[in-house]
C-alpha cells in the first residue's frame, strides 16, 4: 500500500481539467493553482489570465533539465559546466525544498548570467508548460485549490501564454514533438543573409518605409503563440524588416489589410481561424493576390503541403527552424538585390 506524504491527503474526486482551467482564465485571475492526485501535484502560475509557468511540484527539475537539453545544441551556453553550476547553486534548494520554485529560479539566474536570452526562457518555459498541461489534462480525479499570491508573482516574466492556445496544442501534438530553435544559427550563411543590402526596385506597389534610400520590408507574423513572435523579431534585423505580430487570427484579417505588409507568415494551427482558411481569405481580396505568404508550421506531410498550395500559399517553411532558414525563404520571395 502507497503511503502518501501528509500534504497528500486531500479529498479527491472526478475532475474536469478543461473546466478547471476555463474558470481561471475567464474572470480573468492571477495567482496559482494547486491540483493534486494521488501520484503527483501540478503547480500552474497565472497573470491576469495568462499561463507565466507550470510545473510537476516533485520533479521540477527534472523536467527543466530535460527542456534545456533540447534547446543545447542551438544554444551552446547550455553545457556540461552550466548544469553543474546549476544544480550546485540549486542543490540545496532542491534537496531540502528551502525556496519556493526554485527551477524558476534558475531559469531567472540563467537569464540574468546571460547564458539564454530572455526570449528563449519564454520558449523553454512553453515547452515546460505544454508538458505539464497536456499531463494535467489527463487528470480525471484529484483536488484542487487556487491561491491569488505566489512567489512567481514577484519574479520576472518571460512569456504570457494563452491557455486555450495550449490546449489545442496539447491535443494536436503528434508523437515526434516539433521544438522551437531559439538561437541564430552564426554560420556564414546566416551572416550572409543578414548583409544583404535590401533596396527597393520600384516596380512593387507595396508602401513600406524608406530610411536613406534603403527599404524597409513590412513583415506580418501571425502567430498564437507570442514566443514564436518574439523569435521572429529577433531573427529579423530591423534594419531591413519591420516585424509586426498578431496572435488572434480572428483579428488578423482586418490587420493585415490595413497595415498591407510586404510579405506574411502565417501559422497554420491556430484556434477559431486557421492559417489556411487566414490564406484563403487574403487571396480573396485584391490587393494581396500576389503578396507572398508563408506557411510556418510544425506539419510536414504531404496532405498539409498540398493544402498550402490549394490556398496559393507561397511557400512553407517547417518548424524548427534556425535563422538562416527564415531569411532564406523570405529573401526568396521578396526583391532582393545583392
Amino acid at each position: 500500500m502507497q503511503i502518501l506524504p501528509i500534504g497528500r491527503y486531500r479529498f479527491f474526486q472526478k475532475i474536469q481539467p478543461l473546466f478547471i482551467l476555463n474558470q481561471v482564465t475567464s474572470t480573468p485571475k492571477t495567482g496559482c493553482l494547486q491540483v493534486f492526485s494521488a501520484s503527483t501535484s501540478w503547480l500552474i502560475y497565472f497573470e491576469k489570465g495568462k499561463l507565466v509557468y507550470a510545473n510537476y511540484s516533485e520533479r521540477a527539475f527534472d523536467l527543466l533539465y530535460k527542456k534545456l537539453k533540447l534547446f543545447s545544441e542551438e544554444i551552446p551556453t547550455l553545457n556540461r559546466e552550466t548544469y553543474k553550476k546549476l544544480r550546485t547553486i540549486f542543490e540545496t534548494a532542491i534537496d531540502n525544498q528551502a525556496i519556493e520554485n526554485p527551477d524558476y529560479l534558475a531559469i531567472c539566474w540563467l537569464v540574468n548570467q546571460k547564458y539564454i536570452t530572455p526570449i528563449q526562457a519564454g520558449m523553454i518555459i512553453e515547452e515546460i508548460s505544454l508538458e505539464v498541461i497536456a499531463a494535467f489534462l489527463n487528470l480525471t480525479e484529484g483536488s484542487y485549490e487556487f491561491t491569488g499570491e505566489s512567489f512567481i508573482s514577484k519574479m520576472p516574466k518571460f512569456c504570457y501564454l494563452e491557455v486555450k492556445s495550449l490546449v489545442e496544442k496539447c491535443q494536436n501534438r503528434t508523437e515526434n514533438k516539433k521544438y522551437y530553435r531559439t538561437q541564430p544559427n552564426q554560420s556564414e550563411e546566416s551572416h550572409q543573409y543578414s548583409e544583404y543590402d535590401v533596396k527597393n526596385k520600384g516596380n512593387n506597389n507595396h508602401q513600406s518605409e524608406k530610411t536613406n534610400n534603403q527599404r524597409i520590408y513590412k513583415v506580418m507574423c501571425i502567430d498564437d503563440s507570442p514566443t514564436i513572435i518574439n523569435a521572429i523579431k529577433y531573427f529579423l534585423d530591423d534594419q531591413f524588416f519591420e516585424v509586426i505580430g498578431i496572435n488572434d487570427p480572428l483579428k488578423a484579417l482586418m490587420q493585415t489589410i490595413r497595415m498591407k505588409p510586404d510579405l506574411i507568415l502565417l501559422d497554420i494551427g491556430m484556434p477559431n481561424l486557421n492559417g489556411y482558411e487566414l490564406c484563403s481569405l487574403l487571396r480573396k481580396h485584391a490587393y494581396f493576390q500576389h503578396t507572398p505568404v508563408i506557411m510556418v508550421t510544425a506539419r510536414t506531410s504531404l496532405i498539409d503541403k498540398a493544402k498550402a498550395k490549394i490556398v496559393r500559399a507561397s511557400g512553407y517553411l517547417t518548424k524548427p527552424f534556425t535563422q538562416a532558414d527564415l531569411l532564406k525563404i523570405i529573401f526568396s520571395h521578396l526583391d532582393v538585390d545583392s
